[in-house]
């Protein structure tokens, strides 16, 4: 029986050709994501701000009176709410600050709570209050402030296997396509405005661990070739090694990818934040694979003297060198 391939073992791209261009895309696409962050923010959800969040669904109208419930919540004494859509057109999430004394008094949170639900079932028949989270401030600070140190220690860690692993270029070029995908995922909530929580650095740590993955099989090629065709220029040399692991990549990539794009589109609204996350953070860290981590070598000056020569060059190298520019 012949096996499903998606991509042909002798592909003969030359992706290094558009190194300047991807890496210039990149890099905007990354200082526009920051400046996102820094201006618009990220809409944390309670995990991060503390406070206390009540999910709504208006079952008897197509779309949820956003501006309305504002004006009622807000009458409640308890200050002014955060509102706004969380899922379909007629799902709301309302954040509330917690009450003065509600770390010392879970009482106070838990009758505000009560008193908010009886609200909206006494002035809107039929809606459905879907959960009531509550989490206090020390406690958020805690779970923000020890997130970013896993997604920091996360990726420092890597650099370094990378490092011991490989030599210092290919932990830079390591760290680089991490930073990447993470800004970029970053800049995506930041821009859509989707609830960043807990799950969502759950997806970054889960995308930093298929990013290495794809990231070390591309560079354990490198190393290989680098050991046996030392003839070769680094950009053939890189395209060559790109050209034999592709396959492998996209058979990953699309195995992967299928059932998350089912949990966006069909899944239910409370994982659809950490599924969009992890179906985003597949597409960008397999581009930055083969267009951050790979091309950045060049600049880093890797090549063939770094490590101990090898065999000569196979026939097939041979002649995928002669396109990507092997020298005589």
């Amino acid at each position: 029986m012949k096996l499903l391939k998606l991509v042909s073992d002798d592909t003969n791209i030359d992706f290094l050709r558009w190194r300047v261009f991807a890496f210039a895309l990149s890099i905007v696409l990354m200082a526009a994501s920051i400046g996102l962050v820094a201006t618009k923010g990220l809409n944390f959800g309670v995990d991060f701000i503390g406070g206390q969040m009540i999910r709504a669904t208006f079952t008897q109208s197509a779309t949820a009176p956003v501006s309305e419930l504002r004006t009622k919540v807000a009458t409640l004494g308890y200050g002014e709410p955060t509102i706004q859509r969380f899922g379909k057109e007629n799902q709301v999430s309302i954040r509330m600050k917690l009450p003065e004394g509600a770390d010392k008094n879970p009482e106070l949170a838990n009758a505000m709570a009560v008193k908010i639900t009886d609200k909206l079932k006494a002035d809107y028949p039929g809606v459905r209050i879907d959960g009531v989270d509550s989490v206090s401030g020390k406690v958020s600070e805690e779970l923000f402030s020890k997130g970013m140190l896993a997604l920091l220690a996360a990726m420092a860690g890597v650099s370094l296997y990378i490092w011991i692993r490989f030599e210092w270029q290919f932990g830079i070029g390591a760290i680089w396509s991490l930073v990447h995908d993470v800004t970029l995922t970053f800049g995506l909530f930041s821009l859509v405005g989707l609830e960043f929580d807990l799950n969502i650095i759950a997806a970054l740590l889960t995308i930093i661990g298929y990013s290495l993955n794809d990231t070390v099989v591309v560079y354990d090629r490198i190393r290989e070739n680098l050991m046996k065709f030392r003839k070769m220029d680094m950009a053939g040399l890189l395209n060559l090694s790109v050209n034999e692991t592709l396959a492998r990549t996209v058979m990953t990539s699309v195995s992967i990818s299928l059932p998350l794009l089912v949990l966006v589109f069909f899944g239910p609204d409370v994982i659809f934040g950490f599924s969009l996350a992890m179906a985003f953070g597949i597409i960008v860290g397999t581009y930055s694979s083969i267009y951050q981590a790979a091309p950045i070598l060049i600049w880093l000056k890797v090549g063939p003297h770094s490590f101990v020569p090898g065999e000569s060059a196979t026939p097939k190298a041979e002649r995928l060198g002669e396109n990507f520019g092997a020298q005589p």
